[in-house]
């Protein structure tokens, strides 16, 4: 028999066979991997900002609890599949790397971390236009005394020519 009929006939006879899983079958369903997992989003955060936890336990539709020293303990609800929850990052935690650990009802747990840093103050930006007081500050430093000095020389001439004695057309003098 060719090697094409030989699996034909074998898949023939396969196919009346219950699959795995299915009523009739001996062998158990498979059991789909589920990751326990938590995730943070930003991975960095300064202090008094908001974190966002993403985090999958065997049964995601019952809430956990997440427990962190930058933000305490929040419980992870269920939404679209996984279990999320926002909190707030204390004021005064100090900067450094805090552990972030889900806690599942069925007893597992899983890990990450959350870096939290300084708060920063905001820098001035680059100096890219007059908004900024010049691309090279040279510019900006002639702007106001040179619309100064465009003012007194129009008061100037204002001046002058408001003094020129004027000449009143169509008499005849003399």
């Amino acid at each position: 028999m060719p090697v094409g009929d030989a699996a034909l006939a074998g898949g023939s006879a396969l196919a009346g066979a219950p699959a795995p899983g299915e009523p009739g079958s001996s062998q158990p369903p498979p059991n789909p991997v589920v990751d326990v997992f938590v995730e943070v989003s930003p991975s960095t955060v300064q202090p008094g900002y908001l974190v966002g936890i993403k985090a999958s336990c065997r049964d995601n539709s019952i809430p956990a609890i997440v427990v962190s020293d930058a933000f305490g303990r929040v419980q992870v609800q269920p939404q679209r599949g996984l279990l999320t929850a926002s909190p707030m990052v204390r004021e005064r935690t100090r900067p450094g790397n805090y552990r972030v650990k889900l806690e599942c009802r069925d007893g597992e747990t899983a890990s990450t971390m959350l870096q939290v840093v300084k708060a920063v103050k905001p820098s001035r930006g680059p100096a890219t236009g007059f908004g900024g007081g010049g691309a090279g500050g040279f510019t900006g430093g002639l702007l106001v005394p040179g619309g100064i000095a465009l003012t007194i020389a129009g008061l100037v001439v204002a001046v002058v020519a408001l003094r020129r004695p004027r000449t009143v057309r169509g008499s005849n003098r003399g």
